[in-house]
């Protein structure tokens, strides 16, 4: 009974908030490489202003923090199953 109630209740929520957390920082990992090269190319270009530098910077950081926000949830998520998978393989067995 207590397994059954550690796997729903911390086992099963904690890869739910790792599955989410990863399904929606693949996206935003694509975005922060097209985000960087964009920026590393007005930053190159002799042309560009400082406005257009801050601009591309600031998508550049955004990305860089949806994707540090994405990161912590998988591994927090990570960490929750496998307290719960911990306390699965520490109870006591019962003898016969």
């Amino acid at each position: 009974m207590r397994s059954l109630l550690l796997l729903l209740a911390v086992v099963l929520p904690g890869i739910a908030v790792t599955s989410l957390s990863t399904f929606y920082l693949l996206p935003e990992w694509t975005a922060l490489e097209a985000s960087y090269k964009n920026f590393e190319g007005v930053a190159k270009s002799p042309s560009s202003t400082m406005s257009e530098l801050f601009i591309a910077q600031a998508a550049e950081n955004r990305h860089r923090l949806n994707c540090f926000a994405e990161g912590i949830g998988v591994l927090l998520g990570s960490a929750i199953s496998a307290i719960g998978i911990h306390g699965i393989c520490t109870q006591p067995r019962r003898m016969p």
